[in-house]
């Protein structure tokens, strides 16, 4: 029993040291954090169900977990040849068979419950006050704002030319800018081969492909900056493919809605794309 003792210890002891190790790794937000184990924290409502949902499986399988260790330590302590010479030839019992039956299947309905909730939260797209379409390409992302008629590509900015603050691999030349507390309707395509949007803190991700428009919603609750990547194998520089979502108060986007109108005025008849205009100054 000793020896019971030390086990339930340490499996405690080595909980606690994880879920303290899962908490400090959620202080961050809007970006990974060296030695993260845990998932950012969320800035949305769909983050914030799916950090919920995440922890309760957690917390549920752990308890399942030392259930079924504290059994198998018991029969290995208890029911071993030496402590049980003369062993018990049952062969059945209704009420254990019973209960190991409706047991896991009140527990797979516990499970089962707030995953459709949740699911049907994430696809369910309420009225959007923002819609923007983010179109993936070969490396980079192009934003589009439909109901103010204006579209520019954003690019990683290279280590060389990288200013204070912004982090390595994620900071973009052109950030995507939406309002904070309202909702925001992404639509996404690709342009050449499979790319997929996500971002961590929003709690989306959702496949980019071409010929095929997909849509999915975020209503960012706190503002600052949510960086993201492109989630799909898509060649050479997939690394290289970062998605930076600035989160501003209503008079601000108002004031850079009105500034991005004149800086990327769409052309209808001809519109040249980031590759394309460095090719020209090639």
């Amino acid at each position: 029993m000793l020896m019971f003792k030390r086990l339930i210890a340490f499996v405690v002891t080595s909980v606690t040291v994880v879920a303290l190790g899962l908490g400090m790794a959620l202080a961050a937000t809007g970006q990974p954090e060296p030695w993260q184990l845990g998932m950012q924290q969320g800035v949305t409502p769909v983050m914030d169900n799916i950090i919920w949902f995440h922890n309760f499986l957690l917390y549920l399988v752990v308890a399942i977990t030392l259930f079924v260790l504290a059994l198998l330590v018991i029969v290995a302590v208890k029911f071993n040849a030496r402590s049980n010479p003369v062993p018990s030839r049952t062969t059945h019992n209704t009420t254990i068979e019973v209960i190991w039956t409706v047991v896991p299947v009140l527990i797979l309905v516990t499970i089962a419950v707030p995953s459709f909730r949740l699911l049907f939260f994430q696809l369910n797209t309420p009225q959007a006050d923002v819609t923007v379409k983010a179109t993936g390409k070969q490396w980079f992302w192009s934003y589009s704002y439909p109901d103010s008629k204006f579209e520019f590509d954003s690019l990683m900015v290279q280590t060389k030319d990288l200013k204070p603050g912004q982090p390595r691999l994620l900071a973009v030349d052109n950030e995507m800018v939406v309002p904070v507390n309202k909702v925001v309707k992404v639509l996404t395509t690709g342009a050449d081969v499979i790319h997929s949007f996500a971002i961590p803190s929003f709690g989306i991700k959702i496949d980019s492909i071409p010929g095929r428009i997909n849509e999915t919603w975020f209503k960012a609750e706190r503002e600052g900056m949510y960086y993201g990547q492109c989630s799909e194998l898509c060649g050479k520089d997939h690394a290289f493919m970062p998605i930076a979502i600035r989160v501003v108060n209503d008079r601000d986007y108002t004031a850079w809605l009105e500034q991005a109108k004149k800086k990327y005025a769409t052309d209808d008849s001809v519109r040249p794309t980031a590759i394309a205009a460095a090719g020209e100054r090639d």
